[in-house]
């Protein structure tokens, strides 16, 4: 099984630019582009919330124009950057499948692996938390299929990541949350995004791992303190294979306008090999 994730496009208006300067609507139809031509294609695509660069319901729609390209099915869960109404009435019933507005979690069935989509946002806050409902939905529905491997997706990551802009936002009640997620041995990973890096972590029992942004990546400052700055030198996406022996494997993959390669080895290897 083949899972692409796309994460913080931070779509705008037809022909403007988020934070007037990154190019994030040409960006993420640059990366839908280069996973339509994978082989194999994936199988379905996840997208890890902040889909509109400031919650307006004219970049809701434009996402959608550019996120019906992909090959595959795609399925959305809200990032701190949008707005749940107006990603719900332009991706209700099909890129979101729970059944209430305004509580955006729900379940992907008929994949090898189960599919979980969490809510992880805070109302009017850049931060994170998981609510004592969304902990409710999320324990039910691990009783339900308790030995099935299990992949949670959500926006922001339950842990610190030494990034100071996203460790500032933080994650409320994270510590529950990890409570509930010790408990249950097949949950392969919880994928995320936020924090525009990729990253990966053990965290009670599993994995937790973020995606670069198709739309921007920001600047690794591990002294924590430095202002927060972001480069647009190249978009990204992420590539979770689940193996025939049920292993999940994450490959981050980089598209450029003007790759430079490939190269085949055998045309290029010295003339005489290492020994």
């Amino acid at each position: 099984m083949l899972i692409a994730q796309i994460s913080d496009p931070h779509i705008t208006e037809i022909g403007e630019k988020a934070y007037n300067i990154v190019p994030s609507n040409d960006n993420l139809a640059l990366c839908i582009k280069h996973i339509n031509q994978l082989e194999p294609q994936p199988d379905l695509a996840l997208i890890t919330g902040d889909i509109a660069n400031d919650k307006k319901l004219e970049q809701t729609k434009n996402a959608a124009s550019i996120l019906d390209n992909l090959n595959c099915p795609y399925y959305i869960i809200p990032g701190n950057h949008d707005d749940k109404q107006a990603l719900w009435s332009v991706f209700g019933g099909k890129a979101i499948l729970s059944k209430d507005k305004n509580f955006i979690n729900y379940v992907i069935d008929g994949y090898k692996m189960r599919i979980i989509g969490l809510d992880s946002t805070k109302e009017n806050a850049a931060g994170g938390q998981m609510s004592q409902a969304g902990q409710q939905f999320l324990g039910k529905c691990l009783i339900e299929e308790p030995h099935k491997p299990t992949l949670i997706f959500m926006h922001h990551p339950p842990i610190k990541c030494s990034l100071i802009e996203t460790d500032i936002d933080g994650f409320d009640r994270a510590e529950e949350f990890g409570e509930l997620i010790a408990k249950f041995s097949n949950i392969k990973a919880i994928i995320c995004g936020h924090i525009h890096l990729p990253t990966n972590s053990l965290w009670n029992g599993t994995i937790v791992s973020t995606a670069p942004s198709t739309g921007m990546q920001l600047r690794l400052d591990l002294s924590m303190k430095k202002p927060s700055e972001f480069y647009l030198n190249k978009t990204g996406y992420q590539l979770h294979h689940f193996t025939k022996q049920q292993n999940l494997i994450t490959h981050t993959i980089y598209v450029h306008k003007n790759n430079d390669g490939p190269y085949p080895f055998i045309e290029h290897r010295p003339n005489q090999e290492l020994k």
